[in-house]
């Protein structure tokens, strides 16, 4: 990845004494100018603020000395340090207690709120089945992934195995974020985050012995782009083991001894794995798994159904400089929690809109096809599919896994619809193999003039 280096702050004690200097009227001048509306929604890095117009009467480097004065007195400091012993800290401003509103009303709200289709048993699987697929797949092309998402759905809903390391990242990431829903009640631990790890690495690392280990004190690590700057040098490796285990008592809401609202704790969680880079490769994947962990036993429990991986995709550099804001400016954990909030809300609107055009279709097709009564929920979803996808391929083991049922139900639910007409089948081995015909839409609308 490529992007320009946010540029550190201004030394605060050179700022100090440069500004003590000004006259008793100056002072109020640069103080307030902190209460600008331009960044009254925002919050802004030097990087962000040297490059804008600063209020009448100001300086850049004053401009930045009155936001800089405001935020001192808010800061509170966590467990997690930087490798020179130093603590984060943070504040939630107004605008991140508007965004942490949203959340805990859209994803963690009572159920008869949520959408039908995700609180009935009989659809909720299929849309959760849907978003693992997206978050692994994403997660994955986020890490370096080149596969493209139709044969990364393809590999996942066919059980076949994964044909190269691209594959296996994506498989490694759907079976663990099936296996952090399992385990979203139990407490994390040193073990359990090497577990996590082992999980999202399995046959993708270099030498296959660090698949759940940390990295060793020889093995330096640094996060750098493409031309060898060095973005991030983490903490040594001797100090893992005593790291993982605050991190965990922090996971755990041991420590600190004051409240943290439960998604900013996910989300510190987060930047913490992250910051300590305690594996050879595999970090980003293992810290937003982490996050995800976090967010569940957090009460956010439509997070099953929600991926944070297809947002940070389409801006990867705007989620690097978020790290990178924190550590050029005293640690201030402010600037990954704002950005992370923001991503959370714009996943909820995606998987809202995404919600509402699947319901539309559905009610569309119900209403507009008769003939649908006759066919169950998995029947009707297979049957939109191949509408959209004509001569799409469906096989038993695909079905069975896309709907967690039986292999006998699958089988006879394809068969049904082979038995009406409205699927081919051959075979190809000992295997059978059901395809959308390309005129599927005007069988159905032939079998529902049928019906009386």
């Amino acid at each position: 990845m490529q992007f320009a280096r946010p540029q550190r702050p201004p030394d605060p004690d050179a700022l100090f004494e440069k500004l003590r200097k000004l006259s008793s009227h100056q002072l109020p001048v640069v103080l307030d100018a902190a209460s600008d509306e331009r960044i009254r929604k925002t919050y802004p890095h030097w990087d962000d603020i040297r490059h804008l117009t600063p209020p009448e009467g100001v300086t850049a480097e004053g401009w930045w000395f009155a936001i800089k004065t405001q935020r001192s007195g808010q800061y509170r400091s966590v467990p997690l340090r930087d490798k020179f012993g130093v603590p984060f800290r943070y504040w939630v401003p107004d605008l991140i207690l508007e965004l942490l509103h949203r959340i805990d009303r859209e994803a963690g709200g009572v159920v008869q709120t949520s959408p039908e289709a995700i609180t009935n048993p009989q659809t909720r699987d299929r849309y959760l089945i849907r978003s693992l697929v997206e978050e692994a797949i994403t997660s994955s092309q986020l890490e370096g992934a080149v596969t493209t998402r139709e044969v990364a759905k393809e590999m996942i809903r066919s059980g076949r195995p994964p044909r190269d390391k691209s594959e296996q990242m994506i498989l490694n990431n759907y079976r663990t974020m099936q296996w952090i829903v399992e385990i979203q009640d139990r407490e994390m631990s040193p073990e359990l985050v090497l577990e996590m790890h082992r999980k999202v690495t399995v046959n993708t690392l270099d030498d296959p012995d660090m698949a759940g280990q940390y990295r060793r004190p020889g093995q330096r690590i640094a996060v750098t782009d493409i031309e060898g700057e060095v973005y991030h040098d983490p903490p040594p490796a001797a100090e893992l083991p005593g790291r993982c285990q605050a991190l965990c008592d922090f996971a755990n809401g041991k420590t600190p001894g004051f409240f943290i609202h439960p998604a900013v704790r996910a989300i510190m969680l987060h930047f913490w794995l992250a910051y300590d880079h305690p594996f050879v490769d595999g970090n980003g994947r293992t810290a937003r798994a982490l996050f995800y962990w976090a967010m569940l036993r957090g009460g956010f429990w439509l997070f099953e159904f929600i991926s944070i991986s297809t947002i940070l995709r389409k801006a990867p550099g705007k989620y690097a400089r978020s790290f990178l804001y924190t550590e050029t400016d005293d640690n201030d954990l402010t600037y990954f929690i704002v950005y992370q909030t923001e991503v959370i809300q714009r996943a909820l609107k995606e998987f809202s809109a995404y919600m509402d055009r699947k319901t539309a279709e559905m009610h569309e097709l119900e209403s507009s096809l008769r003939a649908l009564q006759l066919f169950n929920h998995r029947q009707t979803d297979l049957l939109r599919h191949g509408l959209k996808h004509s001569r799409s391929e469906y096989v038993i083991q695909g079905h069975q896994q896309s709907h967690r049922v039986a292999y006998q139900t699958a089988r006879s639910d394809l068969l049904q619809l082979q038995a009406k007409g409205l699927l081919n089948m051959h075979k190809r081995g000992k295997q059978m193999v059901f395809t959308a015909p390309a005129d599927l839409a005007a069988r159905l609308r032939k079998m529902g003039r049928k019906m009386p």
